[in-house]
């Protein structure tokens, strides 16, 4: 659909959303949180590495301001757009934000909840909510100091400065920088890397590396024990040990359930 808010293809491994208001330079608006949010709903069920992205020159260049402007305190209660990007953030699979020209505002505060975020030369990002008389509370001020620090979240937060690319990938906000015409490309290199790994293996570490520091190490020790059962984990590791075998010149040594006299 060209006239959607969100433009969805589908693969087995992964999915990619563009933002699609380019009259609008691609501004958050409610029609776009709902397909967010109907997107979210098909990830959770059928678990995928989600790439976002928006155009050349716009990823997100904010929230509607016409729509935010006329919005009161029940509005921001009801944390329309925090909902959506928390949502985002905690997808069993790795999100992947590929981030050209503007990101600013809520635009920004989509970028941060991804997993991973790669740029192109021309990215702009930050908050400039305080100069618009509000706060950027869609995540930045607890997403932006896990990220970056508090010292440099507090810089942009409180200053409403704006990141080139290259002070981007410096403060550590984007891992990498790469040509416009090339960004979709990098973004389905990370994705292949994801799908070349156990899906399972990948979605434990997204969910150790999301835990709250008080779960660790307990959480490492509950999802390691459930990959040392898998089948997967013992597939993969009996391929390495062959290959390596191979390399060696040698024949691969028989896999055993149990340990033999040798091994004790």
């Amino acid at each position: 659909m060209t006239g959607a808010p969100l433009l969805v293809e589908s693969r087995a491994d992964r999915v990619m959303a563009t933002l699609n208001r380019p009259e609008k330079r691609n501004a958050i608006d409610q029609e776009m949180i709902d397909a967010l949010h109907a997107l979210c709903s098909e990830l959770e069920t059928e678990p995928r590495t989600l790439i976002i992205t928006g155009d050349d020159e716009v990823f997100a260049a904010g929230a509607d301001i016409a729509q935010l402007r006329d919005r009161r305190a029940p509005d921001a209660r009801r944390a329309i757009n925090a909902t959506a990007f928390i949502r985002i953030a905690e997808l069993p699979m790795p999100v992947i934000a590929a981030i050209s020209g503007y990101a600013l505002g809520g635009g920004a505060e989509l970028a941060y909840a991804a997993d991973l975020r790669i740029g192109s030369p021309t990215l702009k990002i930050g908050n400039p909510e305080t100069g618009l008389g509000i706060i950027a509370a869609a995540g930045a001020t607890w997403r932006l100091p896990e990220i970056i620090g508090h010292a440099r979240a507090s810089d942009l937060l409180l200053t409403g400065r704006i990141l080139d690319a290259d002070d981007a990938l410096a403060w550590g906000l984007i891992s990498s920088i790469h040509p416009a015409d090339e960004l979709l490309d990098a973004a389905h290199a990370m994705a292949d890397r994801i799908a070349a790994n156990d899906p399972l293996a990948t979605r434990h570490t997204k969910r150790a590396l999301r835990a709250p520091r008080h779960e660790h190490p307990d959480i490492e020790r509950e999802l390691q024990a459930e990959l040392f059962e898998s089948d997967e984990k013992h597939r993969r590791m009996t391929e390495f040990l062959e290959r390596r075998a191979r390399r060696a010149g040698s024949p691969p040594r028989a896999a055993s359930p149990s340990p033999t006299e040798e091994d004790r």
